[in-house]
């Protein structure tokens, strides 16, 4: 697929190539986490990152997420971490990128992660349990 210079990963991902998990709470700001993505192991938001720039990286959306890894979705799930669900797929990839990186994060790390993620409904306390039940089972 050829993309415009200007073009940003998140309008690429989601109005080109249909990733719907990639929101845009906040206009494209930087502000809202809605849009992360895991871009070679690493979360970055996709409203911030020219799409130009991503020639041969390896790309994860919620949509692989689910299914790749269905455990964190179900415990997101089991706990109820989501109300209205707009916010949750830049949760769960930022979530996902933490597993990857520490497989027995703290609640501090956990804290420290999803602090860039915004959600407008308020259910911070059930992403962090989410997270320690996913990562206990997958223990397990």
């Amino acid at each position: 697929m050829q993309v415009e210079p200007e073009w940003v990963l998140r309008d690429v991902l989601r109005d080109q190539l249909g990733f719907l998990s990639i929101k845009d709470m906040c206009n494209g700001y930087g502000a809202c986490g809605s849009c992360t993505v895991i871009m070679n192991g690493r979360p970055i938001l996709s409203c911030m990152t020219l799409a130009i720039e991503c020639n041969g990286m390896t790309i994860e959306t919620a949509e692989s997420i689910l299914a790749n890894e269905p455990e964190l979705i179900e415990a997101y799930v089991m706990n109820h971490s989501m109300q209205c669900g707009y916010c949750t797929p830049g949760f769960v990839v930022t979530a996902k990128a933490l597993i990857d990186r520490i497989p027995r994060p703290t609640e501090k790390d956990i804290r420290d992660a999803l602090g860039g993620n915004i959600c407008r409904c308020g259910t911070y306390p059930q992403h962090i349990l989410a997270i320690q039940e996913a990562t206990a089972k997958k223990m397990a």
